[in-house]
């Protein structure tokens, strides 16, 4: 298969950008879209060219970094996948890609398509966890809950981070996020006790990383590559509100 490329090319975030266009053949359609850019690094090493930058680890859709905007669309055009997993089979052969890095201001470009998410870890550590005393791991039937609502709450904490939400969003809002992360604990007897501080500290760091706010599109459900469902959302939002009610109770 070959491709024309155009690839995002920018040395570091005070520095302007461009598109860099490359030509590529002799491209397998059983390739993953960043075994590709591997391709296209060793043609530019070859030819004495800077590599493109780009962010990978686990290549399995678990991590989360490897997150492009590939043709206008985070992680590219496969439902429910990661970059990694998406396959140079998703695309027509001799087509013309774009690729660039997410766009966001919570998400400052570092350099080509890498950009800095800490963000995100940042509303993590604001209230992302449960306080717990450490020992041994209770077993497993301690504390009963019911199926449903265990089901819940591993649908939202299957969020891996990646931004996509961010990237697709016309406001750059991290609810879907924020909301995976809030849900997951509050659907849980663990996370009861810290609920309302959780969300409060939670909401007012995404505000403060300005992050959008969520204005019901829906594109970041739809670009999630563990299709979480923007229902998340909704259940902030009613954490949020039913935490500054009680606030002074």
């Amino acid at each position: 298969m070959k491709f024309t490329l155009h690839i995002w090319r920018q040395p570091s975030g005070i520095e302007n950008g461009r598109f860099e266009t490359h030509e590529i053949d002799e491209i397998s359609d059983e390739m993953s879209f960043l075994e590709m850019l591997d391709q296209v690094n060793m043609q530019l090493t070859g030819s004495g060219r800077p590599e493109v930058a780009f962010e990978h680890d686990c290549r399995e859709g678990i991590c989360g970094t490897c997150s492009l905007v590939i043709n206008g669309v985070p992680h590219g055009p496969e439902t429910g996948a990661t970059t990694c997993q998406t396959y140079m089979r998703s695309f027509a052969n001799g087509s013309e890609i774009w690729i660039e890095p997410y766009r966001a201001k919570a998400f400052p470009i570092m350099k080509d398509l890498v950009v800095d998410r800490s963000a995100f870890d940042r509303i993590q550590q604001s209230g992302g966890f449960v306080s717990v005393n450490t020992g041994s791991a209770p077993d497993a039937n301690a504390i009963p809950i019911a199926k449903t609502v265990a089901e819940q709450a591993m649908d939202s904490a299957a969020c891996i981070g990646c931004g996509a939400c961010v990237a697709a969003c016309s406001n750059a809002s991290a609810s879907l996020f924020v909301g995976a992360k809030v849900a997951h604990l509050a659907s849980l007897p663990q996370g009861d006790v810290e609920r309302r501080e959780r969300v409060q500290k939670m909401v007012a760091q995404m505000d403060k990383e300005m992050f959008g706010s969520c204005s019901n599109h829906g594109e970041c459900e739809a670009v999630c590559p563990k299709n979480i469902s923007v229902s998340v959302i909704a259940q902030m939002n009613r954490e949020y509100l039913r935490a500054l009610a009680t606030a002074n109770a």
